[in-house]
């Protein structure tokens, strides 16, 4: 990064009104109540210019003290377990704190000069004309094509999809080595049951189908030996790159572990008091095999295992192996959970996932769906598949015709959502795959979680637009769980939100209609867009802002439990982008979303 040094002397020069405040005050608790006052007031006062003042200027100013004066509050303190307000106070009466990090006070920095609309930080608009009428419209057409041609036209196509004709004839490339090596034919790659039968989960065979880095293999082997769940198809295998090129660094990110998420899994697993189960599904499950979190929907999981293993799953606990011999639930079990779903008339939507269910034969599923489809009371059918992306050779005419055949128009809806997380996923296969599915009136959405290696500037767009130009619709985008164990993928929350409105907000509306959420435990999910969703209670010394995320259904009853977490400092986000080529100044809006 350009070379500035954050600390709490430069503080003082940024923002030198509220540390002489601090430095005035006769307590802690006076300081606070002197602190948030001001911060009070200088909104008030900017809300109070004139219209000619920049729109955004005024709303990361009004953000920036929102937020300041959540963080000021005694009940932020006790939640986060850290004072923001100590540390402003020690630091302006002259006691040193060296517990606090430079992202600390470059988080802290920006906060203050966001509440104080500095223009070091904060650029005013520039003046224009006085147009109305045709010439007003002219001039506005003029800047929206000024935004395509400056932004979101070079942002999309920075990043190669799996649909161009260079990575077709990769793939094909790639393809034929793998066939060579498993003995294969052509007409065996076709074959999902192939697929699922060739699923590499040896680094000695690795090493022989796909160019491995030094860590790659070392953290690969070590998560096998002590046995964390790995598997990779050979078609996910062929969209890596023979030579070294960091197009396919997130599809490699995606089953490759870095070895410090082995480590923290294994000391979890070791030591046996903590458990992986990050989104409490032991204590949301009212029966075995059945998740339910919400009044009309439930999660129903006949199927523990998948074809292939994504790092950051949620529910990889749970998983032991991929395409594992015991991965489908018992007859008792699977006919006890459909049960208590026909039981229950208020469950309007059943979610089959696991696993993944299309690792079943068509024979077993479409034994357990039309069970399901039988239910009165059931609406909906959505089926939780990344099979699409990493073998779309499963979805057959066979597949398609029995999802097909499910549907009663005005009775039944089934609609499947896959999980494609980068533009270099997005093949002919898969395009291929989406339209047998639609074309037997099949919905098709697509959800993708916002890791670190999905995160540049365009980069989540360009998923949604070409998975949309394939004929999935953007549904969900997920924040990465805030779990230890994956930290490396973890991205601050502050970057999805800059993401929703800066990148994605430019796309057709189409292809922009997904939800930014983050997956609470054992709540469900909280809608980022909304600022009430979240209030953001401190940032910690290590720079790492802390939320209290509300419960969905906060306003329809009383005494619910609030969730707190820690997010990712900022700073070193932006320290991790420019280690890989990009300039943090593309990204210096990140420090006034909260």
């Amino acid at each position: 990064m350009k070379e500035r040094k954050y600390n709490a002397e430069e503080a003082k020069i940024a923002a030198p009104d509220f540390f002489r405040i601090a430095r005035a005050a006769d307590s802690v608790d006076d300081a606070r109540a002197r602190l948030s006052e001001h911060a009070l007031r200088v909104e008030y006062k900017n809300f109070s210019r004139s219209r000619e003042v920049d729109f955004n200027r005024i709303m990361r100013e009004r953000d920036s003290a929102r937020a300041l004066r959540t963080m000021l509050k005694t009940r932020s303190e006790e939640l986060a377990g850290f004072s923001v307000t100590q540390a402003i106070y020690d630091e302006a009466r002259g006691k040193a704190r060296p517990d606090l990090a430079e992202a600390f006070w470059a988080d802290l920095i920006h906060v203050l000069t966001g509440v104080m609309g500095d223009d070091s930080f904060l650029s005013a608009q520039a003046g224009g004309g006085e147009l109305a009428g045709r010439e007003a419209a002219v001039a506005r057409s003029a800047g929206l094509d000024e935004i395509w041609e400056k932004r979101l036209g070079p942002g999309i196509k920075r990043f190669e999809s799996g649909l161009s004709e260079a990575a077709v004839a990769r793939r094909a490339a790639r393809r034929e080595k793998i066939l060579k090596v498993l003995s294969g034919s052509d007409g065996d790659w076709w074959d999902y049951k192939w697929q699922f039968r060739h699923v590499v989960r040896r680094v000695e065979d690795l090493k022989k189908l796909v160019r491995l880095g030094r860590e790659e293999e070392e953290a690969a082997a070590a998560a096998i030996q002590k046995g964390l769940p790995f598997g990779v198809t050979p078609y996910y295998l062929s969209l890596m790159d023979d030579e070294p090129s960091g197009r396919d660094r997130a599809i490699r990110a995606q089953v490759f572990p870095p070895m410090g998420y082995v480590e923290r899994v294994s000391r979890i697993k070791d030591e046996g008091g903590c458990s992986l189960d990050y989104m409490l599904e032991g204590e949301t499950s009212p029966i075995d095999l059945v998740t339910r979190r919400y009044p009309s929907i439930a999660i129903f999981k006949p199927f523990n295992a998948c074809p292939q293993i994504c790092v950051y799953c949620q529910r990889n606990w749970e998983i032991e192996e991929p395409m594992g011999k015991k991965a489908l639930a018992s007859h008792d079990k699977i006919d006890s959970a459909l049960q208590w779903i026909s039981e229950r008339e208020s469950l309007r939507e059943v979610l089959v996932t696991g696993g993944d269910p299309f690792g079943l034969g068509v024979k077993r599923l479409e034994e357990i769906l039309t069970r399901l489809s039988r239910i009165p009371t059931v609406e909906f059918i959505r089926i939780g598949t990344r099979a699409l992306i990493t073998a779309p050779m499963r979805i057959t005419n066979e597949l398609a015709d029995l999802l097909g055949s499910l549907r009663e128009p005005g009775k039944l809806r089934v609609s499947l959502v896959t999980h494609a997380q980068h533009a270099y996923e997005i093949t002919p296969e898969v395009v291929e795959a989406v339209n047998r599915l639609k074309s037997r009136g099949v919905s098709v959405y697509n959800q993708m979680v916002y890791t670190f290696h999905v995160s540049r500037r365009f980069e989540a767009v360009a998923v949604r637009h070409y998975m949309r130009l394939a004929g999935a619709d953007p549904y969900y985008t997920f924040n990465v769980k805030g779990k230890e164990e994956t930290s490396d993928y973890r991205v601050p929350i502050a970057r999805l939100l800059q993401e929703q409105a800066e990148e994605a907000r430019l796309l057709p509306g189409l292809s922009r209609t997904d939800e930014a959420v983050f997956n609470v435990p054992g709540l469900g999910k909280n809608y980022l867009r909304a600022q009430s969703s979240r209030d953001l209670l401190a940032i910690k010394p290590n720079g790492s802002r802390v939320y209290e995320f509300f419960p969905w259904e906060r306003n329809l009853k009383d005494g619910l439990d609030t969730y707190v977490g820690y997010d990712v400092p900022i700073l070193e986000y932006l320290k991790r982008l420019e280690s890989m080529g990009e300039d943090p100044a593309d990204y210096s809006t990140i420090w006034y979303y909260y």
